[in-house]
C-alpha cells in the first residue's frame, strides 16, 4: 500500500508543473484577447492595407460568435467639392483575435447624400 501512495503521488507531484503550465497559457491566451478598442483600430489598419483606402470611420460593430463583425466607411474617390466624394461601406469580419477574415463592399454612395427612407409602401 505504501508503494501504491507514493507512486500515486509522485505521478500527481509529475502532473502538477503540467497543470500550472496549462492554466498559465490559459490566462495568457486570455490576456491575449484583443479589447474592443483594439480591435477597432486592427480593423482600419487591415483593410486600409488591404484596400490601399483610408477607413474613414466605423458605423457598426459588434462582437459574434465568431470573432467580430464591422462595417467601415472609406474614402474611395476624392472629389471638389468633397460632398461630392464618393464613399464606401465595408462589412469587415474579423477572428476573435481581431484578425481580419473577409471584408466586401456593400454600398457606395456620395459624401453628401442622406439615406433614403422608406415610408410604408410608397
Amino acid at each position: 500500500m505504501s508503494n501504491t501512495k507514493n507512486s500515486s503521488e509522485s505521478q500527481n507531484s509529475r502532473n502538477a508543473p503540467e497543470r500550472a503550465e496549462k492554466d498559465t497559457e490559459e490566462s495568457v491566451a486570455e490576456n491575449r484577447r484583443p479589447k474592443p478598442m483594439e480591435v477597432l483600430r486592427n480593423a482600419r489598419t487591415q483593410l486600409a492595407e488591404l484596400t490601399g483606402m483610408d477607413a474613414e470611420n466605423v458605423s457598426s460593430f459588434e462582437q459574434t460568435e465568431d470573432g467580430w463583425a464591422l462595417e467601415i466607411e472609406v474614402l474611395e474617390l476624392s472629389r471638389v467639392p468633397d460632398t461630392m466624394s464618393l464613399m464606401a461601406s465595408y462589412q469587415v469580419e474579423l477572428d476573435p483575435e481581431g484578425q481580419l477574415t473577409g471584408y466586401r463592399r456593400v454600398r457606395r454612395y456620395e459624401r453628401g447624400r442622406a439615406d433614403a427612407h422608406r415610408q410604408g409602401g410608397r
